[in-house]
């Protein structure tokens, strides 16, 4: 293969469209800009926000606060209601739904150290505190991190 021997893949050069040079060029006289009006105009058109003169939504919503849209929300339990649970239960998101503790698992499930565990279980969630922890393997428990 030589240099001049090298072209393009087919279909991946597209020749620039040729405004306002004559109507044969499907592209004349308004040169696709309509007739007349503030976007026809040379200077024409309007800012990107500008809503016509109304408040520009910008201006309206409130500027306070953060939202951290890449946030993971746990569905949280407490280590006190897994004491619906029979002993040697298997607690995960699917039993939480049917026991109707929860109503969507959301990202996964935590489980904080409130209240009192009794029964042995054994809980599979995507966090727990330390404090769960601590009071799943003292009822003689287990919890598994998924």
């Amino acid at each position: 293969m030589k240099l001049f021997e090298l072209q393009p893949g087919v279909g991946s050069n597209k020749d620039t469209k040729r405004k306002g040079r004559g109507h044969g060029s499907g592209n004349g006289k308004t040169a696709g800009r309509g007739h007349k009006g503030q976007n026809a105009r040379s200077g024409g058109g309007v800012r990107i926000g500008f809503e016509g003169g109304q408040m520009p939504i910008y201006r309206r919503l409130p500027k306070r606060g953060f939202n951290n849209v890449f946030a993971l929300k746990y569905a949280e339990i407490n280590v006190s209601d897994l004491n619906k649970f029979e002993d040697g239960a298997v607690v995960d998101a699917a039993s939480l739904k049917e026991a109707g503790i929860i109503k969507k698992s959301l990202d996964g499930i935590k489980v904080l150290g409130n209240g009192e565990v009794s029964k042995k279980v054994t809980v599979k969630a995507a966090k727990f505190t330390e404090a769960a922890k601590e009071k799943i393997v003292a009822a003689g428990g287990k919890y598994e991190v998924m």
